[in-house]
């Protein structure tokens, strides 16, 4: 068992609310994920109380000598209260009961005297069904959560988890977080739920494909995705399975296979690179689909050997469509498209000062400095094939031209040329079309060599 003072990590503000609340007749648990992260060693984000020994008019009565409350989840006898800079869930213990399809379709009973044991019944995953009491410093662990964190296992708490469709995605973003393999039965069990999963709203299905992204082990959600039959749902990613790859190029396999490599290469150097904020979202699903043209390209030739030509531009379309079941935003597919594209142009192309400014420019919004991660996540996910940087040289090129993180800005403008006396027309917008292009190339690189290069176009005073 795990060796853990969680009294060392439990803010001073939770234990004020767990003593007023057992000041005034309750007992007050810590439930679910907060318990689970504090055995992992991990301070939790999130802090979840169950109440138990108290009745709803008490409980409101407590919480109004604590601080600003809500009741947020009505339904299901949920109170958020903020307390010196912390967001708590305050509920009471409840029971289910299946009414219908769909991850909502529930009534739910509040019952304050309902046992512990009861209550824990209605959780999905044994490592989301302990309870902890930060007064008594008392750890309830009625279904082996400890030991199943400690196993690498996830499995799943009671015959009721089939009442719920979200949980198979809950599963895989939970084994990609926190290395886990899913238990067999519970496999099995997220079968039963196949049926149900079209009543899933897109926003809770990207929520929880979200959480996977940020995950360290994301190949992991992908197999237990694959384990219970739900990548029947992603066909853009059942074609990678089987699909085959030049055996030189790609000794560990289809590029299922080598997906699942890549993704955790991917969140390997999120963490190297210390990536922030949306980088670290982009990079993780098209690490994901950058290879997803391969299906609709690759043929063996007579002489065995396996090709893809332009698979990265035939990706485009079924990554945005495999982000659309998702649910994912708009930001995203536009930061993923073009770097599906471009994956492999630094083999396709020679390095030059142009073919560089030309990529920063294709890659927007997205930049060259995650492009290179990307292609260093790509082809590290070759196993045994050792660890390279392919890109490197183009990067420290597009650092010398000072477009590694953006584009750079045309110095021909629409302004520019106004004031060089051209009127507004149609021939203007392909005039600053074959200046951007002369830029690329590096005919002019500063305001006086491109005025020069406008004289030369026959622009009217241009140079003066």
């Amino acid at each position: 068992m795990f060796n853990y003072d969680f009294n060392q990590v439990v803010p001073e503000s939770i234990l004020q609310v767990c003593r007023v609340l057992e000041g005034v007749g309750g007992r007050a648990w810590l439930v679910g994920g907060c318990v689970r992260d504090m055995l992992l060693g991990f301070v939790p984000y999130d802090w979840d109380i169950e109440i138990y020994q108290m009745g709803e008019k008490k409980l409101i009565q407590a919480l109004k000598g604590l601080g600003r409350f809500e009741h947020v989840g009505k339904q299901f006898g949920v109170y958020k209260l903020w307390l010196k800079g912390l967001e708590i869930d305050i509920a009471l213990p409840r029971k289910e009961i299946k009414t219908g399809e769909g991850h909502t379709a529930f009534d739910v009973v509040c019952d304050s005297e309902l046992a512990p044991e009861q209550a824990v019944l209605r959780r999905d995953f044994t490592i989301n069904a302990m309870m902890f009491d930060p007064l008594k410093d008392e750890l309830l662990d009625f279904h082996g959560g400890q030991a199943h964190l400690q196993t690498k296992q996830l499995k799943h708490v009671s015959p009721a988890f089939v009442e719920d469709p979200l949980r198979p995605l809950r599963a895989m973003q939970f084994a990609a977080r926190f290395g886990l393999t899913l238990d067999a039965q519970t496999a099995e069990m997220c079968k039963q739920l196949l049926n149900e999963a079209a009543s899933l709203p897109s926003a809770r299905i990207w929520q929880e494909w979200l959480k996977w992204s940020k995950a360290e082990y994301p190949s992991l959600g992908l197999q237990a995705l694959k384990d219970m039959g739900w990548d029947m749902f992603y066909p853009e990613l059942l074609a990678l399975q089987g699909c085959v790859q030049d055996k030189g190029w790609h000794p560990e396999g289809d590029v299922w296979t080598h997906t699942l490599l890549v993704v955790d290469e991917a969140a390997r150097l999120i963490k190297e690179r210390e990536l922030q904020g949306q980088d670290k979202v982009v990079l993780l699903f098209t690490a994901l689909c950058h290879d997803l043209g391969k299906p609709l390209t690759t043929a063996v030739l007579d002489d065995g050997k396996v090709v893809c030509p332009k698979h990265g531009e035939a990706g485009i379309e079924p990554s945005m469509d495999f982000l659309d079941r998702i649910g994912a935003p708009k930001w995203l597919k536009k930061a993923v498209a073009p770097l599906v594209k471009e994956h492999v142009v630094h083999f396709e192309a020679l390095l030059s000062d142009e073919s560089v400014r030309c990529l920063a420019h294709r890659l927007r919004p997205m930049h060259i400095r995650l492009w290179e991660v990307l292609t260093e996540a790509d082809a590290c996910g070759r196993h045994p094939v050792p660890p390279e940087r392919p890109a490197l040289e183009w990067l420290k090129r597009a650092e010398l031209l000072q477009v590694a993180s953006a584009p750079a800005a045309p110095i021909i403008t629409g302004k520019l040329l106004l004031s060089q006396g051209l009127k507004p027309s149609v021939g203007i917008g392909k005039l600053l079309d074959a200046a951007y292009q002369a830029q690329m190339r590096g005919d002019f690189n500063d305001r006086i060599s491109a005025l020069i290069w406008l004289e030369k176009q026959g622009v009217a005073n241009a140079n003066k």
